[in-house]
């Protein structure tokens, strides 16, 4: 024996609204068991869409692409001297890091540039590779010797499989294929082809020679690849080729003020991103190194074009000098003469070497500043010297005076000549021992063990966490979408009561599949016959379930509305029982049928009427034919005792809707129907009439004004509060009460065990 714990007694307005009250929370306050609920009824969901993110997030962590990073190391030193006095009140005042200039000067256009020229980085040969898994197996080809490459798979022989590579020296491209890809296809003896996207093929030729066209130049340095290989080939923007590479350099200063700089540089190839990385920071070492002996090259420079000039004369004054002797025959200076000679050759070479000075200064300092303007006093008081002399030469013979002229110029030029030599030799020196106030301390290289991308642990979880948040996004979505009612509660608030809570039937289910699947086989004839013969073969009930099953937890349920509706019909005015609902398939024939069994095995004789005439299938659960039923008695065509059909249920009898009529709706409301009523009540006890949906059409509330009772069939999860509201309003705007609500369908479900209200059926079966 079966029982149930449904609600058996029907519950009034006030009851039902002191139950809201006390039962329900506040319209805004969230319920989270009933959430975790809702979660628990759709685990198997979560967890085969978080399966799937998983699945796919190992699929990407094994195919994707490795990524290494190479990393250097460069130190930066405070370069020139600081003011004497003024060391620690340096520290008063805060200022920008050496490195940071250094860092910006590192990754500034002209040293990237200068690397993406002579490395040719905007010029990018790849090999093609097969879609999704062609990476892997690329990477995961080890040749025997060099040379070597992998067989192709699938037979896919253009994709490159393993080992193959491209060395492109040169690629010109005129101004509109700027960023196109090209194919180049590997050819027998070493030559190849190049080939548009679209394969029209733009020149050809063979490895280590240049092939041109007038408008494309190409020089391939090696090619390792099988004929018919292909590789793709772009020349890129070269700006955008620098711009991209700064933003892909990463540096950084390694403590405040301590520095060291640190760079790093991420690709796919470890063997590129070291030769990049490598070349990036030999060359701003060397630019450091020009930067800081810049300023010996340019006095170096000025002095080199200074001395083709200054030997020039000195060969001048020296020919003079030599000529005038041969004239004069040997005539030498006197001693007196002499003295004054060396006081101006001194004077001389000291006024040459203070206006080098003066020039340097002015490289550096403006002319009002104080070193300038010492030197400038300097050369004032030498020139006052060398003027006071020139008094004394004016005193001396003519011939004397001519022969000073001639030997100072001579020894004059020639100091200044060895003075200016011996400067050259100096900053020659000078440059060639600047080192510059950086150098690398860590060469790139790169740890090709551990690739710093994909982090493929991550993104297994990642994948893993976003599926499981997106599958409960997603329940949790159409939970708050979802206004079908699922709490009997829910009804009970708006005033109406749950006569009983009938949970869907997992055997009915099959009943019903059974029926359709043998309707469909055995054809409309056979059928028939079947239906003729089903009394004598005991078929007739196959699709009721009330015989089939009468231990079942739905029929159990529709005992206790049984129970409900006998202390609900004391007040009716009559012993008929109409049926309906607010829209289609909430179940109003399975329950109408199966109810009459249960009366008409509780010892009552029982008349189920099916007064949907337009689409009714009341007969199925009878295994009868829709013909000769209510439409043709409301029609006149045949009487009540040609409508009535018997069934193997005891006390149990059933009128078809008969044929489909064209005014349903009429035929309700001719007398003949308040003559079958008339008829019908008086001789059953009980007359139960299964109508349309009442929102659908108004045939209920017509086969409502002639019944006793109104009962409402809604189904778990269908229909929506207002639904059921508005179905009520359209029966009381016609003068009919519904006396309760039977909730049909209901699956028992972890959001309504864990929210306010938890409507179980117990299934309580003897041992035997």
């Amino acid at each position: 024996m079966s029982t149930n714990v449904n609600s058996t007694q029907p519950v009034s307005n006030n009851q039902s609204t002191g139950r809201n009250q006390q039962n329900n929370a506040p319209a805004n306050e969230i319920d989270l068991m009933a959430l975790f609920g809702a979660l628990l009824d759709r685990k198997y969901f979560i967890i085969i869409l978080t399966t799937v993110f998983m699945v796919v997030g190992v699929a990407v962590a094994i195919f994707s692409t490795p990524i290494y990073q190479a990393t250097a190391m460069i130190q930066v030193e405070e370069s020139g001297g600081s003011v004497p006095g003024l060391d620690d009140m340096a520290g008063m005042f805060e200022s920008s890091s050496k490195s940071i200039t250094e860092i910006e000067l590192l990754k500034s256009r002209s040293v990237i540039g200068e690397a993406v020229d002579n490395l040719h980085l905007d010029i990018v040969a790849q090999p093609k590779l097969y879609p999704i898994i062609g990476g892997r197996s690329f990477r995961k080809f080890t040749p025997v010797k060099p040379g070597d490459v992998a067989q192709p798979s699938f037979g896919a022989e253009t994709y490159a499989w393993g080992g193959e590579s491209i060395n492109v020296f040169r690629f010109d491209v005129p101004k509109y294929a700027i960023d196109k890809n090209y194919i180049v296809q590997a050819n027998e003896n070493n030559n190849f082809t190049l080939l548009t996207e679209d394969g029209d093929k733009v020149l050809s030729g063979k490895v280590g020679e240049e092939v041109s066209n007038g408008s494309f130049m190409l020089i391939i340095k090696s090619l390792v690849a099988r004929p018919n290989t292909e590789f793709t080939l772009t020349r890129k923007d070269r700006l955008n080729t620098i711009l991209d590479l700064q933003a892909a350099i990463g540096a950084s200063e390694k403590g405040k003020d301590s520095g060291i700089v640190n760079l790093n540089f991420e690709n796919a190839n470890p063997e590129y991103s070291e030769k990049v990385l490598n070349e990036i920071s030999q060359i701003y070492v060397r630019r450091n190194v020009d930067r800081n002996s810049a300023e010996a090259k340019k006095s170096l420079d000025f002095l080199e074009v200074q001395l083709p000039e200054i030997k020039k004369e000195l060969e001048q004054s020296e020919s003079l000098f030599n000529d005038y002797q041969k004239n004069q025959q040997s005539v030498n200076i006197t001693l007196e003469t002499q003295g004054v000679l060396e006081q101006i050759v001194d004077l001389d070479t000291k006024l040459q070497e203070l206006d080098l000075e003066r020039l340097a200064m002015s490289r550096k300092f403006k002319r009002n500043h104080p070193n300038y303007q010492g030197i400038v006093e300097q050369i004032s008081a030498v020139q006052d010297q060398r003027d006071a002399l020139a008094q004394k030469i004016s005193d001396l013979p003519e011939m004397q005076q001519k022969l000073l002229g001639l030997t100072r110029d001579v020894e004059v030029g020639n100091e200044i000549y060895m003075m200016l030599l011996g400067k050259v030799q100096e900053l020659d020196i000078v440059r060639a021992g600047t080192v510059g106030n950086v150098r690398i301390i860590d060469v790139a290289e790169v740890n090709t063990t551990k690739p710093v991308k994909p982090k493929k642990a991550l993104i297994v979880v990642m994948a893993t966490m976003l599926g499981g948040m997106l599958a409960i996004a997603i329940v949790l979505v159409q939970k708050a979408l979802h206004k079908g009612v699922e709490d009997p509660s829910e009804i009970e608030a708006i005033g109406l009561p749950v006569y009983a809570s009938v949970p869907f039937s997992v055997h009915q289910d099959k009943l019903t599949t059974f029926a359709k699947g043998l309707s469909k086989g055995l054809g409309k004839g056979i059928s028939k016959s079947l239906s003729r013969s089903s009394k004598r073969k005991g078929l007739l009930h196959k699709n009721l379930l009330a015989v089939e099953n009468p231990a079942d937890l739905s029929i159990e349920a529709l005992r206790s509305l049984r129970t409900s509706l006998h202390f609900a019909m004391m007040e009716a005015k009559n012993n008929v029982i109409a049926i309906s609902g607010p829209s289609p398939s909430v179940g109003k024939s399975f329950i109408s049928a199966n109810l009459g069994a249960v009366l008409a095995q509780s010892g009552q004789k029982v008349l189920v009427v099916d007064a949907d005439m337009r689409k009714g299938y009341l007969q199925k659960h009878f295994g009868f034919d829709a013909e000769n039923g209510l439409s043709d008695y409301l029609s006149g065509q045949q009487n009540l005792e040609q409508v009535t059909k018997s069934t193997n249920v005891n006390g149990l009898d059933v009128i078809t809707r008969g044929q489909v009529p064209p005014n349903p709706s009429e035929l309700l409301m001719h007398s003949n129907f308040s003559k079958l009523i008339e008829e019908v009540k008086s001789k059953y006890d009980i007359v139960i009439i299964d109508t349309p949906p009442i929102l659908a059409v108004t045939d209920p509330a017509i086969v409502g004004g002639h019944a006793g009772s109104m009962l409402m069939v809604t189904r778990f999860g269908q229909n929506a509060l207002k639904e059921i509201d508005y179905a009520r309003q359209r029966f009381e705007q016609n003068g009919i009460d519904v006396k309760g609500v039977v909730f049909n369908g209901v699956l028992k479900k972890a959001s309504n065990a864990y929210g306010y209200y938890g409507y179980y059926n117990y299934e309580y079966k003897s041992d035997k």
